[in-house]
């Protein structure tokens, strides 16, 4: 009988043993993709564009082959489209489709680190808030499939050019070989 005890009791101890260790796993992948960075913390430099971490806030910076860039949550390049004019988003439709906004968080914070234009929100044509550095709008790329990639700048899709948004809501035209990115002007308008 005592034999059958040990059975029953060294059984008991292995589910126990199986359960926290299941606990545990649930705790640190939940850990993980909540991410543990502060309300726009500031991503580490990545050696590559596509090492983009992912911090769940909704714009972060990113070091990449363009410079210090602007990065979404998620770790997705967030691009200026040139025919936005005076903080308004000529972007709707089938544009939006393939350009989704960024949307702006509730409440709006004052500042965000590594951000040095002015955080604003603008009200789409659809009622939804739409995130802008200093009067820019902002929006992700469709055609980015993963964090880090920068397949829109450049591009005139849409009706109008497509940039990277710096951190100073300028949009990134070159980079030199230092990999630092230049910004254009801001447009009177903004």
């Amino acid at each position: 009988m005592s034999t059958d005890r040990n059975k029953d009791a060294r059984a008991k101890g292995r589910r126990i043993v199986a359960g926290w260790l299941g606990i545990a796993a649930f705790a640190l992948a939940a850990g993980c993709s909540m991410g543990t960075a502060g309300y726009g913390a500031t991503t580490a430099p990545a050696a590559s564009a596509a090492a983009a971490p992912a911090t769940g806030q909704a714009i972060a910076t990113q070091s990449t082959a363009l410079g210090v860039i602007l990065v979404d949550g998620s770790g997705r390049t967030v691009y200026e489209f040139a025919n936005d004019t005076n903080g308004t988003s000529a972007c709707t439709g089938a544009c939006a489709a393939n350009w989704p906004p960024v949307a702006a968080p509730s409440p709006l914070p004052a500042s965000l680190s590594g951000v040095t234009g002015q955080l604003g929100s603008i009200t789409r044509d659809d009622g939804s808030s739409q995130l802008t550095v200093a009067g820019h709008p902002l929006y992700t790329f469709a055609g980015d499939t993963a964090p880090g990639q920068t397949n829109g700048q450049g591009k005139v899709l849409d009706g109008g050019l497509w940039t990277v948004a710096s951190t100073a809501g300028a949009p990134v035209t070159t980079a030199n070989a230092g990999g630092a990115a230049t910004a254009a002007p801001v447009a009177p308008s903004y």
